[in-house]
């Protein structure tokens, strides 16, 4: 049951009865056995997702200063700007430059003593309107177009997984109470030694949406025996990825895949948008025993056992709430932005100081 290639599903069989099932059958096969996914024939608009391609060089060709303005570090939601190498996976620097974005989202988080992962979601950083006329208009309507697909995408899931077209729908909360989010990464070309754009990693939610927006390969996903399997870009599609909120409460029947980006080779760099599906923040996942058919749990059976991977992120949803899960994820990546928001949590998980991250962080 192990995988060479990620496959290809084409989103236009739901729109008949035969080809919806079909669709469903190809669909579980990916949930099980690969944990990723090319999406293609999807509803999200060509002309929309080439705007937000155009975007993404403009967006790093900004001068440093407005860049710098956006920094990540004002934001307690950690969203805005990430310079070159500020990044960390699993204690090594990541190769790429990026900016957090989000859907809107009026954030819950009031005065001390409220949830501290409520303060996790919360307003956008956006460049000025005159450095980058209609950015904010267009890629927010992308985004909505992607948010409404992955909330159609969930009920799929919730399907193939014999758990009826509602079965995922209790772990979200109505819309004006969530917040989705996506970030614009370039990935330079590689220099030096370190060819680690990010590395090996799990996603946290139920899945995440990718467009490579580029031609430049480099996302690799672990299959069952650990082997690397080159996911390359095929315009026209979105990569789909499930993430490990969904294995963790399905028990492992989905596979969140470990997958790490290697700094492209040549000379142009590599561009990808990422959108990351959330679940509520509050969400308890152990509190929640979905129940799957027999036929279903005898293909988990017939994959067989998982070798290790290199990824071990996102691990305590067996004691704590999904934005907890988050904010810690969030924590460990950017240890800057933490000092300043969430020293006591910062103080948990660095107890050396950011100066000793790479060699004396907790795990």
């Amino acid at each position: 049951m192990d995988f060479t290639a990620v496959p290809i599903l084409d989103y236009s069989l739901v729109g008949t009865p035969a080809g919806h099932s079909k669709f469903v059958i190809q669909l579980r096969h990916a949930l099980i056995n690969v944990g990723f996914l090319y999406l293609s024939n999807h509803p999200v608009s060509q002309d929309d997702i080439d705007l937000a391609i155009s975007y993404a060089p403009r967006l790093f060709a900004l001068p440093q200063g407005a860049k710098d303005a956006m920094k990540m570090t004002n934001s307690p939601h950690f969203m805005g700007y990430s310079k070159f190498g500020t990044e960390f996976t699993k204690g090594v620097l990541d190769q790429r430059e990026q900016f957090d974005f989000a859907t809107e989202h009026a954030c819950r988080w009031i005065k001390p003593g409220d949830p501290e992962h409520h303060r996790l979601w919360g307003p956008c950083q956006w460049p000025e309107e005159k450095l980058i006329p209609g950015f904010r208009e267009d890629y927010g309507r992308y985004l909505k177009q992607v948010e409404d697909l992955s909330l159609k995408f969930s009920s799929l899931m919730a399907e193939a997984l014999g758990l009826g077209p509602d079965g995922l729908t209790k772990f979200y909360d109505p819309p004006e109470l969530m917040q989705h989010r996506t970030k614009i990464l370039k990935y330079p070309a590689a220099d030096g030694s370190n060819i680690q754009g990010v590395g090996p990693h799990y996603d946290i939610g139920f899945l995440t949406i990718l467009l490579q927006a580029s031609g430049q390969t480099g996302l690799q996903v672990q299959n069952l025996t650990g082997e690397w399997v080159d996911v390359p870009p095929i315009p026209g599609t979105f990569v789909v990825n499930i993430g490990r909120a969904l294995e963790f409460v399905t028990r492992g029947l989905a596979r969140a895949t470990s997958h790490r980006v290697l700094s492209p080779k040549g000379n142009a760099p590599r561009y990808s948008l990422p959108f990351f599906q959330n679940i509520s923040l509050d969400a308890k996942l152990t509190e929640h025993n979905l129940e799957f058919p027999a036929k279903i749990l005898a293909l988990q059976e017939a994959r067989g056992k998982i070798s290790p991977t290199e990824s071990m992120n996102f691990t305590q949803f067996d004691t704590e709430p999904y934005g907890k899960v988050h904010l810690i994820g969030r924590v460990k990546s950017h240890p800057d932005v933490a000092q300043l928001h969430y020293p006591e949590i910062f103080e948990k998980y660095f107890p050396c100081g950011y100066g000793g991250f790479s060699k004396k962080a907790v795990p």
